[in-house]
């Protein structure tokens, strides 16, 4: 029979320590537990090598006897006749009570000399009892879920409340203001159900929040380019605004120049979960030259130029 590699099979090398071979093992055995594969043969056939790496490798006696053989298992019957002797006696000295057997805790098998391989069996002598804490299935946390949710521009400046529907249930949530695009929130509890009474994984909403046409976004600020005529940039007067949350009047300087920028302090977006506080909204003055000038104007445009 071939000699197996408990270390490739937990994907770990073989220096890793206790808590690598147990972090892979566990990541590993969730993947291809029975309970979320039936009726996948390769998934148990897995799930088996698995408890079998995890049986040897987590166990400083077991582990040390296997990185000791190795390859060359088949000359540790010698070994092994003297390692029995020498249990034989410590069970004697116990008034033959036979011990209660190695105990792990992780998800492994019933214990039967079935679930492990002859290579597995004549290098250890069978199951080494494969009894558990407790003497219950191991509970382990259920798969957490990600959703999306779309959202515009608009509706992040408030918070509101939204139902989605996430692997067939509605849940109904609450979108702070100010949530930014990209960002992720976790909603405990609404994950996957654990298994053997584990607790329940989580599920993270991640916000994609859309470019609005007017609006450009940074961090808590928004950008807008607004138009100016003519006649109001040279001679100053009052417009009006769009901000996120309705309109706003704005007084404009005589001789205000094409580029100019203002801010207007607390018109940008609301902070994440800050409440009362608010970026700002900075408005880049574009001018536009009148066309179709009348015969008029085109001298009134002229006198100017001379003088």
């Amino acid at each position: 029979m071939a000699f197996i590699d408990y270390y490739k099979i937990l994907g770990v090398d073989k220096n890793a320590s206790e808590k690598d071979i147990k972090g892979a093992y566990r990541k590993l055995a969730r993947k291809y537990h029975p309970d979320l594969n039936p009726n996948d043969v390769e998934a148990n056939k897995k799930f088996q090598q698995l408890n079998e790496a995890n049986e040897v490798l987590s166990n400083a006696e077991n582990r040390k006897k296997y990185d000791q053989y190795g390859e060359n298992w088949q000359h540790s019957e010698a070994y092994e006749q003297a390692r029995q002797q020498q249990q034989n006696q410590q069970r004697s000295y116990a008034g033959g009570s036979g011990g209660r057997g190695y105990e792990y805790e992780g998800f492994g098998n019933d214990g039967g000399g079935d679930d492990f391989s002859e290579f597995f069996q004549s290098m250890f002598g069978g199951s080494m009892g494969g009894a558990r804490r407790g003497g219950g299935q191991a509970k382990y946390r259920g798969q957490d879920f990600n959703a999306e949710l779309h959202l515009t521009l608009q509706e992040v400046v408030e918070t509101h409340k939204q139902t989605l529907t996430v692997n067939g249930k509605n849940i109904r949530i609450t979108i702070p203001a100010g949530v930014e695009n990209g960002q992720t929130i976790k909603i405990k509890g609404h994950g996957s159900p654990g298994v053997n009474g584990g607790p329940t994984g989580d599920l993270f909403i991640t916000f994609s929040v859309a470019n609005d046409p007017k609006f450009k976004r940074q961090g808590n600020d928004l950008y807008n380019t607004i138009k100016l005529n003519l006649y109001t940039a040279v001679l100053g007067g009052d417009i009006t605004a769009d901000t996120l949350t309705g309109k706003v009047k704005l007084k404009v300087k005589p001789e205000t120049q094409n580029g100019t920028k203002v801010k207007l302090k607390g018109k940008g977006m609301p902070v994440y979960k800050k409440e009362g506080e608010f970026g700002d909204l900075y408005l880049t003055y574009e001018i536009e030259l009148p066309t179709n000038l009348t015969n008029r104007q085109k001298e009134l445009f002229e006198e100017l130029a001379k003088s």
